[in-house]
């Protein structure tokens, strides 16, 4: 069962889930619009290869904008920091931006319970986009959870920075 806005801003409120910056202007009918911190970042080589750490660049963005080209990643993150222990966090893209070409959070829309963090998104236009800082780039939604369950304690756990693939600590042995 996903979590009604009203119910999120109660669960806000009663501290079971936490959204640094919480503004009820940000919450919809079943979610809560996270927004574009002005770090942007993108991979500065032309193979990535899983199995290493591939060169990796941060820029920050102005309040004027920047220019996203098509066919490129890119990752960013939120403003708003989460942490829930009770429900499955799940991001999804803004509809009103995927229609101007923009994928968001390509993959890996579930967050694991317990996973705290800025949230950081993977960005692919198919047209030149320009976007902006602050804007509300993704929504959030919470999802009760059954069963018995651990709470995620791996590699992006407490994330406050722009993560790149750590794809490559799963060789390491």
């Amino acid at each position: 069962m996903i979590l009604s806005g009203k119910m999120i801003k109660e669960e806000v409120e009663n501290k079971n889930i936490i959204i640094s910056y919480f503004n009820e202007s940000q919450l919809n009918p079943n979610s809560y619009d996270l927004r574009l911190d002005y770090e942007i970042g993108f991979y500065i080589c032309d193979l990535l290869d899983v199995k290493k750490k591939n060169n990796f660049k941060k820029i920050k963005m102005e309040k004027s904008g920047y220019i996203l080209n098509p066919g490129k990643l890119y990752l960013c993150k939120t403003i708003e920091y989460t942490k829930t222990d009770k429900y499955i966090p799940m991001i999804n893209g803004k509809s009103s931006l995927g229609r101007l070409g923009l994928f968001i959070h390509v993959t890996a829309g579930y967050g694991d319970i317990g996973f705290s963090g800025n949230w950081t998104l993977e960005l692919y236009s198919i047209h030149s986009i320009k976007i902006y800082p602050e804007m509300k780039i993704c929504q959030i939604q919470f999802s009760e959870i059954k069963g018995d369950y651990e709470l995620y304690n791996g590699k992006y756990y407490d994330q406050k920075f722009i993560e790149s693939s750590k794809m490559y600590e799963n060789f390491v042995k």
